[in-house]
């Protein structure tokens, strides 16, 4: 009952207004001070700041026309291998010869290029449409290599021609040599098959590989030249790898995105 009266007392007198008013203390300022501030910057970074990203997807060294699988239109038995991996063929010229039941047959490549892989060797038994041989479209050795990007399909609206692209070449040491420099030149319109990726490449195996995640889309990526390097292209580091680069190496491409401002985020 004391404490009742107490209470009840204290309910029905007046305002204690002669007591001093206790603000704030100077580090609760601060904090609200500093709080302010941060706010205000990251309001403004939303509005006027910019995000960069990457998109990563697999790919190849290559010529710009491609490759195409060789196969045996006879049957029979290789008596002869008339060509030799590296070689530059020109169209119609004889590649293997095989002994069939109508006499010794040459298999002849269907377009110039460059012999990539022989499929096929002396005493090998070829059937009708068995494949012997992998020929890269090029008709100078010195025509420049280009990369082929596969990136997912859905993912393709977001590159842009022109767009810089870094390149991790497999074969040679990333924290040594770095990276290949070079532009998105082009960007396919629609996903690629794995029979579409098959026929480019002229590889099967390759071909599922790149296409295992779903249909991607091609990206074509001109290298950057320098005739500072021994490879003729840029790279990251000054020198580059003390050597050549082949074409049918496989690498992974990171293309530069464009820059977003992240309010594009919050809006739809």
């Amino acid at each position: 009952m004391q404490f009742r009266k107490k209470a009840l007392s204290k309910l029905q007198s007046p305002e204690e207004l002669d007591l001093p008013v206790r603000f704030a203390r100077p580090q609760g300022r601060l904090v609200l001070a500093v709080t302010v501030v941060v706010m205000a910057l990251a309001g403004f970074w939303t509005v006027n700041g910019s995000v960069s990203a990457k998109l990563d997807a697999p790919g190849i060294l290559t010529r710009a026309g491609g490759s195409y699988t060789l196969q045996s239109p006879i049957a029979g038995q290789v008596t002869e291998v008339l060509a030799r991996e590296g070689q530059l063929l020109p169209a119609d010229a004889p590649l293997l010869r095989v002994r069939t039941d109508r006499g010794d047959q040459a298999v002849r490549t269907v377009a110039g290029g460059r012999v990539t892989a022989l499929l096929a060797g002396v005493g090998s038994v070829v059937r009708t449409g068995a494949d012997v041989a992998t020929v890269e479209r090029v008709e100078d050795p010195d025509d420049p290599l280009v990369a082929m990007l596969y990136v997912p399909g859905d993912s393709g609206a977001a590159v842009t021609v022109g767009a810089r692209v870094d390149l991790s070449v497999h074969s040679v040491p990333r924290e040594k040599y770095g990276v290949l420099r070079g532009r998105v030149k082009e960007v396919g319109r629609a996903p690629q098959t794995q029979r579409q990726i098959g026929a480019f490449l002229g590889d099967d195996q390759l071909a599922a590989e790149f296409a295992r995640q779903g249909n991607p889309v091609a990206v074509l990526v001109e290298l950057d030249r320098s005739s500072a390097t021994e490879s003729g292209y840029a790279w990251s580091t000054t020198d580059g790898p003390p050597h050549t680069i082949d074409s049918r190496t496989m690498v992974a491409g990171a293309v530069h995105l464009p820059s977003q401002r992240p309010v594009d985020w919050l809006l739809p």
